[in-house]
This record gives structure tokens, C-alpha cells and sequence, in this order.
């Protein structure tokens, strides 16, 4: 399977509800999937080589899967929201919670599993460290890709400090070196790479050039955040991880500036007592291209 097929999904909100949009790949009546969330301005597309390596694991097991990447809220075919304040977790969570609904709608779905890049590992974070939610199954696999409970306050700095900034590209090659610039913890790519990686995070404009595929007011409610609600916030995402019951994997950039290496390590030691695995020459955070990358993910999700 070369390319995915585009889905689209109603959502509630205060506002009238918008539509979440994800990408899937694979068996579409497969019992098992694993869902793939991006981060705070990426989209689903950026796991094209993950699903595609999964893919051909799971057919060289004689093993049926659906692999769905959806785009959050905002972000690549997802509906911008009306209210920008909405872009937060409670809205992920239940968006994510209304696409596992349609996946299991389509065919039931037995077993679930969970990769999710920083944002999109703290949504799957609390998909599984909240028992009571309503999913047709529990999450099984946690692959927690640079982040967890605590996050560092300066890498948060940091990324508010270009988040939703407007910019217009006459190229997409022009878009993909400005992104490139922006990105140097996703640590060494090729040309080619980075360019798949690239070509999906921007949308042309009317009257010529590129811009960013996201809405710029996700650094509305971003930009809200103070240091006291941050803390605030690990307190009580330290108690949803207590509460993972799936068998969980944290990876780590060596170089990152989000996750600690003392979190990574309380991680192996309470909660779902996480495995992990970090990666040299690499920050904030790994983009699950390079074979070594690619290889820790597959054994865990399908050994």
C-alpha cells in the first residue's frame, strides 16, 4: 500500500462540532489497529514510513492491521476550530475517543495500540491512563515518543516562541528549509526525507507561494500556559500515567530538551514501569524514519 486513504469524522463542540480527519492505511476490516498521533503542529502524514514499515511486518506475520494517523484538531485536513481556546487536551482526547468509535463502527475492533509523538503521546496518555473512558478495547501498546508526565519548561518556551507565527513560502523546497531550520532535534535526514516529511505541512495559497498546513491560532490557548498551570498539569498527568495498565515504550532524543532523561528513567520505574530506549544525535524529537528507529518501534508493536 503506497498511499493512505483519507476518512473524516463528526466531532461535538460548543461551537456546532467540527470534523477530525485521519489517515488510513492497511486492512480496512482489520481487528487490530494502532493509531499514530502527531505533534503540537505536524499531522498524520508524518507517520507514512512507520505505517508503511508496519504494514510489512504485520503482512510477513500473516497478520491483518489497520494503521490510522489522524490529523488533530487544526492540523492538516482537520477542521480548524471556531473558538481557538478549544485547542487543548479535553478536546483531543474526545476527538480521538469519536475516532476509535468510527473505527470500531466500521469493523470491530479487538485489539488497540498507541504511537504518539509528544502531543500525540500525551493524548494517548490519557486515552490509556483513564480507565473509565468508553473504548471498545483498552490500549494494549503505549509508545510514548519524547515526552511524558513532566515537560520541561523551556522547551515549552521554545516552541511558543515560533508557534503560529505566519509565514509564506514561494516553494515548497523553500517551506521544507525554513522547517528544517526550525527542527533540528528531529536530528539527521536526508534530502529526499525531509522533503516527504515537509510537502504534507503545507497548503497553497490563492494568489501563489505556501503556508504552514496548521491553523495559527493553536498558540492562542498555547500562549496561556504559565509556568504554575504547567506544573499544575504534570501533577495530574503523572497520576494518569500511574494509572497505564498497557505495556508502554518511551523514546527518548538524546538531546532532548522536552523530556528529561529523569523522567524517562522515573518512567521505567512507576506507573506502567515503561521500557526505554534513547537515541544519540537526536533532540525534540525522533521522527521514527531511520532503521534503528523504525526496528525498536516494530519488535515492541509486533514481535
Amino acid at each position: 500500500m503506497t498511499s493512505p486513504a483519507l476518512h473524516r469524522v463528526d466531532c461535538p463542540d460548543a461551537q456546532g462540532g467540527h470534523q477530525t480527519a485521519w489517515w488510513q492505511w492497511g486492512d480496512a476490516q482489520a481487528p487490530h489497529v494502532i493509531v499514530c498521533v502527531h505533534g503540537l503542529t505536524r499531522q498524520g502524514r508524518d507517520f507514512d514510513v512507520l505505517a508503511q514499515a508496519l504494514l510489512a511486518r504485520a503482512a510477513a506475520q500473516g497478520h491483518p492491521l489497520r494503521v490510522v494517523c489522524p490529523d488533530v484538531a487544526g492540523r492538516g485536513e482537520s477542521d480548524w476550530l471556531k473558538d481557538p481556546m478549544g485547542y487543548q487536551f479535553p478536546t483531543y482526547v474526545s476527538d480521538a475517543l469519536t475516532v476509535v468509535a468510527a473505527l470500531h463502527q466500521a469493523a470491530p475492533l479487538g485489539t488497540l495500540d498507541w504511537v504518539g509523538t509528544s502531543m500525540g503521546g500525551l493524548i494517548g496518555l490519557s486515552v490509556a491512563g483513564l480507565p473509565q473512558l468508553p473504548l471498545p478495547a483498552p490500549v494494549r501498546k503505549l509508545v510514548l515518543n519524547d515526552v511524558g508526565p513532566t515537560v520541561q519548561w523551556l522547551a515549552l518556551q521554545r516552541i511558543g516562541r515560533y508557534l503560529g507565527q505566519p509565514a509564506v513560502y514561494a516553494t515548497v523546497e523553500q517551506g521544507a528549509a525554513a522547517m528544517r531550520a526550525l527542527s533540528p532535534g528531529f536530528g539527521p535526514h536526508t534530502d529526499d526525507e525531509w522533503l516527504a516529511l515537509s510537502r504534507p505541512m503545507l497548503r497553497p495559497l490563492a494568489q501563489g507561494g505556501w503556508r504552514l498546513h496548521y491553523d495559527p491560532a493553536i498558540a492562542v490557548a498555547y500562549a496561556a500556559i504559565t509556568e504554575a498551570a504547567a506544573a499544575e498539569g504534570e501533577q495530574t498527568l503523572w497520576r494518569l500515567y500511574d494509572q497505564v495498565t498497557a505495556q508502554t515504550l518511551v523514546l527518548r532524543g538524546a538531546d532532548s530538551d522536552l523530556l528529561s532523561r529523569d523522567t524517562a528513567a522515573q518512567m521505567a520505574e512507576r506507573g506502567p514501569r515503561a521500557q526505554w530506549v534513547e537515541w544519540a544525535g537526536v533532540g525534540h524529537a525522533p521522527t521514527l524514519i531511520a532503521p534503528e528507529q523504525l526496528a525498536v518501534v516494530l519488535n515492541f508493536l509486533l514481535p
